[in-house]
């Protein structure tokens, strides 16, 4: 049997917050860009850096599922 070629996308991301440092580890969304995320350490609203299309792209591990498919995230 073939195997499948398709590529693996890694659903969680630990965001790190810039403000206060705290980490957190969530999962993403695969079918919208997350442009706000609520810093659960300091309660600081996060938006993407320029050129980011979200904050698991600007503050992440893991940047979000298409872009890990090379896809344009967003458009």
């Amino acid at each position: 049997m073939a195997k499948s070629h398709e590529p693996i996308v890694i659903p969680t991301s630990t965001l790190t917050c810039p403000e206060c440092g705290h980490a957190s580890k969530d999962t993403m969304p695969t079918d919208a860009c997350q442009y706000f995320y609520d810093c659960k350490g300091c309660g600081a609203v996060l938006k993407p850096l320029k050129g980011d299309c979200c904050v698991y792209c600007s503050y992440g591990d893991v940047k979000c599922p298409p872009i890990q498919l090379g896809d344009s995230c967003c458009d």
